[in-house]
């Protein structure tokens, strides 16, 4: 199967480090989050890659076409204008870079990647989230829902302590936040079968708005529930975050 991802955007909530290149370029551990994302997918055999670009594309263009000199040992021995690659590793995958344009809603980059994925079935993700959700899982509860499209739904726990409050303000309880206490949201680490384009209907569609209304409408959407890790990177705060876990040794999503 495919895996479209998600790499478009301007990342205005993230403008410190996305000014000088798209957010899923900005790097967790000295490679970008895009890298980490489909290092994850890899690590359960899917290594056909479709990726939808828009702002400063080029920067993911030049990162796959220049890939060795970003993994590799390399001499260059200049007075030959030779380069030689001391110490390979070459990823398994197929890239595909995709201009989908630069002002395109989510559903629009979507659509324009059609005649990439074909009439099959095809995961789809943000470029800007990791998590360790069960891929495997995930796909076989898709499989057996036989729905247009399933997302992953992860539970994001409010930053605040809990009160228990009665009539007039008086305080019951008090106790510090859970993860449980929060909001189930859209985590990506979607599946979506082909029948998802006919919900979408130009670049002005935004994929979360009226086609998942529409499926859920029809009864077509469905969730996976994933209790695991899950951490988007949205703000400078969160990518903080994210290269703590990686420095630590103990990133949930490294499974490679």
């Amino acid at each position: 199967m495919k895996v479209v991802i998600l790499a478009g955007g301007f990342g205005t909530r993230i403008t410190e480090e996305s000014y000088l290149r798209p957010k899923p370029m900005i790097e967790i551990g000295g490679q970008p989050i895009l890298w980490h994302i489909m290092k994850y997918y890899s690590s359960y055999g899917f290594h056909d890659f479709v990726i939808c670009l828009g702002y400063k594309q080029y920067v993911v263009k030049e990162y796959f076409a220049d890939y060795f000199l970003h993994t590799s040992d390399v001499t260059f021995d200049l007075a030959n204008n030779s380069m030689e690659v001391l110490r390979k590793h070459a990823e398994p995958w197929k890239v595909t870079l995709i201009d989908t344009g630069l002002h395109t809603m989510t559903g629009g980059r979507v659509k324009r990647i059609r005649d990439y994925v074909g009439d099959e079935p095809f995961l789809l993700t943000y470029g800007d989230g990791v998590s360790d959700v069960d891929l495997d899982a995930l796909l076989a509860f898709h499989r057996e829902k036989k729905r247009i499209a399933t997302l992953t739904m992860v539970n994001i726990g409010q930053a605040k302590g809990v009160l228990d409050v009665g009539e007039g303000g008086e305080i019951h309880s008090f106790r510090e936040k859970d993860d449980s206490d929060g909001a189930v949201i859209n985590g990506g680490f979607m599946v979506c079968e082909p029948g998802i384009f006919d919900y979408i209907e130009g670049d002005d569609t935004v994929l979360e708005q009226d086609p998942f209304r529409k499926l859920c409408s029809d009864r077509e959407l469905v969730g996976y529930y994933h209790k695991g890790f899950w951490q988007c990177m949205d703000t400078q705060r969160e990518k903080n975050k994210l290269e703590e876990l990686w420095e630590s040794g103990n990133a949930p999503w490294k499974r490679w």
